[in-house]
């Protein structure tokens, strides 16, 4: 069973993908660097989870939606 990732987290890697989606890449470190740079976010496990989701959805190919 896989984990639930929590709807702000999701809300937030759906609207910069939507928004920025060629600046990502399926390469997770330099997705943080992206997210840090487009967001303010207080703590660093929030942006882990955002470039992390972010990595994962274009590592999926969910490039239609964007």
């Amino acid at each position: 069973m896989g984990r639930i990732k929590q709807s702000i987290i999701k809300d937030t890697a759906f609207e910069l993908l939507k928004r920025y989606g060629k600046l990502f890449t399926d390469n997770y470190e330099e997705n943080k660097k992206i997210v840090k740079m487009l967001i303010k976010v207080d703590g660093s496990a929030t942006v882990n989870k955002i470039a992390g989701y972010v990595t994962r959805l274009k590592k999926q190919g969910r490039n239609s939606f964007f």
